[in-house]
């Protein structure tokens, strides 16, 4: 009797992939991605998510099936936040403003756990109303305090043990009998945190000069750093009302199409410079680099303006020593050799001063 070949055993099953979904805690917050394992959740639902400090609801704004399955393991560390002042720390304020980075902290994931009761949904509409009546309240005492800070947020936790305000000021301010005092009043945790311009812009949301949501309110999660550089390297007029944002601050936008301008414009010849192409010298005017196209002239004919196109200045070469001058440029540096020629005679053929005569002196004998 032979033996039976072994029978190969059975691959194991895919795991399931979660799914994604987008959620808005707030009315005005920036949509966020939570994992789900749910497939039939509708827009506007409020769902309960776990989040770093508890359960939190959200309403539902799409669904996406993911794409990666390790969509469900912790993230890593996120964006940082702005540091605050705790109730529990008297020893001083811990202010991060916008730009530094000081601490950086871990996050999870939100992952839906269930969608929400009628007690929740009714508890998370109260909270929003909540919200506000702790804002107008935390805006007299600021004032009672008389303290030079702009408050733009108030967000309580939904079971209520923690509440944060943020705010706004040019310089550090020293909060902490205000804390004291917000502690009494709110009967609750309270922690403090000071934001940068951008950070309220992104907060309080509105429409850019495009016409569109903002970018800091609508999917930007870190600010990168922006220079006025960027501005130059694209060719933007550097008018600080046509690059700057709501925020006073240029343009998060900036950044989007720089490194291609850098790359693009390292291909192109130099504006400024000598280049030969087909026997003749050429020097270089201006770039388009969107059209990918060069405006140059002749050196034997300056007025004439040509643009080439990339076939063209792809077959430039560069001019060592600067090239052979214009006739327009020669004349020039004709009349300034001449020039240094007649101020050299003329320095040469000027006499001496005589020494000149002391006013104590005396002419004539005695």
């Amino acid at each position: 009797m032979e033996n039976a070949s072994p029978q190969p055993s059975p691959a194991p099953a895919a795991p399931m992939l979660p799914h994604c979904c987008t959620v808005r805690f707030r009315p005005s917050d920036q949509p966020a991605t939570a994992i789900s394992r749910f497939t039939d959740l509708r827009r506007d639902e409020v769902v309960m998510l776990q989040t770093d400090h508890g359960l939190e609801p959200a309403v539902i704004i799409s669904q996406i099936p993911a794409e990666r399955p390790d969509l469900d393991q912790p993230a890593a560390p996120g964006p940082e936040e702005p540091q605050g002042h705790s109730a529990k720390d008297d020893k001083g304020q811990k202010a991060n403003h916008e730009g530094k980075k000081d601490r950086t902290s871990s996050r999870v994931t939100p992952t839906v756990v269930r969608r929400a009761s009628p007690e929740e949904q009714e508890k998370y509409r109260s909270l929003l109303q909540r919200e506000k009546e702790d804002f107008a309240l935390a805006q007299k005492l600021i004032g009672k305090h008389g303290l030079p800070m702009k408050l733009i947020r108030a967000e309580r936790f939904f079971n209520g043990g923690k509440i944060i305000f943020y705010f706004t000021a040019e310089n550090r301010v020293d909060f902490r009998e205000l804390v004291k005092d917000m502690v009494q009043e709110f009967r609750t945790r309270v922690e403090i945190r000071q934001v940068g311009v951008r950070h309220e812009t992104k907060m309080i949301g509105g429409l850019g000069c495009c016409g569109r949501e903002l970018c800091c309110s609508s999917f930007i999660n870190q600010f990168a750093p922006v220079s006025i550089k960027m501005a130059k390297e694209q060719g933007l007029p550097l008018n600080p009302a046509k690059i700057s944002g709501i925020c006073n601050r240029l343009l998060c936008c900036l950044t989007y199409e720089f490194e291609t301008y850098q790359k693009m414009r390292r291909q192109m010849p130099k504006a400024g410079k000598i280049v030969s192409l087909d026997g003749r010298q050429f020097k270089v005017l201006k770039l388009n680099i969107l059209e990918e196209n060069v405006e140059a002239c002749d050196l034997e004919e300056p007025e004439r303006k040509i643009i080439w196109q990339a076939s063209e200045w792809r077959r430039c070469e560069p001019v060592k020593g600067g090239g052979k001058p214009g006739p327009e440029q020669a004349a020039t540096d004709n009349k300034a050799g001449e020039r240094k020629k007649s101020e050299r005679g003329r320095r040469h053929s000027s006499p001496s001063r005589p020494n000149a005569t002391p006013k104590n002196s005396k002419s004539g004998s005695e």
